[in-house]
């Protein structure tokens, strides 16, 4: 259990350890609650920052390390992190092989690089489709269902890189299971080119169809915009699962209608949810920090299933313990969230985490949106991505 290796240090005299997270309740607010039962329990004060959804998928690791004792990361930046030597390793005296089985899927194990492990995981996510509940009896459950909704106007999807980009991945992985984790960080291709020219004309032929401005929208900008009670959106089928929306009224001075999520990605029906883009966070330590030992302290207990399932839940998180996956009251309270997304997360597809992995993606987004606005071939934008990853490549 983690919160047993927990030693209740305080850093020297009052001053208080620093985070930074992600700027949305999902990420900000359990570790808010979090911090206050932490402090109440052992005299530690922690002050949380944030950043926007798109600054946390690219912003450096490393100059983050230089302000901040606690860094809240994705997993991809692994790779570069370990180079930069900027994180503290957290596995320390812990038996990292029995931790797996305490989280959903990959979600420890994404956090493990050259036999060390840089981050603890905090919150789980992988994409699935999200639709209304009160305006579909039943999510599409194949691709020609869902474009015929698109055509009539009530589909969005979020496309503003790097989120096109985990979209190909994730129809990838479903058409064919072409990303597999053998092959993330290799010089060879990334993308099976036939398995992956599939999964891109079914998204190109899916942005032809939805409004243009989902090419400049986020997963967050997507959900906000469905959950409005007069949204004419009423599926996106590759996006993201944030419990936030599953919580009717969550606003009571500005309601949201309520927002289902489930494995059931609409490719093929009856087909295994295999291979969705692995998301989620971890908590990290920076090795620059004068207080390692009381960060890595809270680390371990905020990532361990007593916070996890307690003020973490409770606060309004998203956790990757699967102690609160399993949690019949948290289930109950978010549309059976968990439940039905737990298949998803179990067999996400971890992206590559080598050192130049960061950079590929971001200018692998950039070249996918340029080749849907233009309606490319298949076969030239597959080969322009695979060629930036193994330029990015050791």
């Amino acid at each position: 259990m983690l919160c047993s290796l927990t030693n209740d240090v305080n850093p020297p005299g009052s001053a208080a350890l620093r985070g930074m997270t992600w700027d949305h309740p999902r990420g900000y607010d359990p570790l808010v609650a979090c911090s206050q039962t932490w402090q109440a329990r052992t005299g530690v004060r922690i002050e949380w920052e944030r950043r926007s959804l798109q600054d946390f998928e690219s912003f450096p690791v490393a100059e983050l390390a230089e302000r901040y004792d606690l860094i809240v990361i994705d997993h991809p930046h692994v790779g570069q992190i370990t180079r930069e030597r900027c994180l503290v390793p957290l596995d320390g005296g812990m038996d990292v092989g029995s931790l797996h089985k305490e989280y959903v899927g990959a979600s420890l194990a994404s956090y493990l690089w050259e036999g060390r492990l840089w981050a603890l995981p905090i919150d789980a996510a992988a994409q699935v489709q999200a639709w209304r509940p009160d305006r579909l009896e039943r999510p599409p459950a194949e691709w020609k269902a869902m474009l015929e909704l698109a055509a009539a106007g009530q589909v969005l999807c979020p496309l503003r890189p790097p989120h096109d980009l985990m979209a190909l991945f994730t129809l990838t992985g479903m058409t064919a299971e072409a990303c597999g984790s053998a092959r993330a960080g290799g010089p060879e291709n990334l993308l099976d080119s036939g398995d992956a020219a599939i999964a891109y004309e079914l998204l190109r032929e899916l942005a032809a169809l939805i409004e243009p401005a989902c090419l400049a929208m986020d997963p967050i900008a997507v959900l906000e915009r469905m959950s409005q009670p007069q949204s004419a959106c009423v599926s996106s089928p590759l996006v993201y699962g944030y419990v936030s929306y599953s919580r009717p009224g969550r606003e009571p001075s500005a309601p949201r209608a309520a927002i289902a999520f489930g494995d059931l990605i609409p490719l093929l029906p009856g087909g295994h949810p295999r291979g969705s883009a692995l998301g989620g966070t971890g908590i990290a330590v920076s090795a620059r920090s004068a207080h390692t030992q009381a960060a890595t302290a809270f680390a371990r207990w905020v990532a361990g299933p007593q916070a996890q399932r307690g003020p973490y839940l409770l606060g309004g998180g998203q956790p990757a313990s699967a102690a609160a996956w399993a949690d019949a009251a948290a289930n109950t309270a978010a549309l059976d969230f968990y439940r039905n997304t737990r298949a998803t997360l179990e067999s996400a597809w971890v992206r590559p985490r080598h050192a130049g992995y960061m950079r590929f993606q971001q200018a692998a987004a950039e070249r996918l949106r340029e080749a849907l606005e233009s309606a490319e071939p298949a076969r030239s934008a597959i080969a322009a991505i695979n060629r930036l990853y193994r330029e990015s490549s050791p």
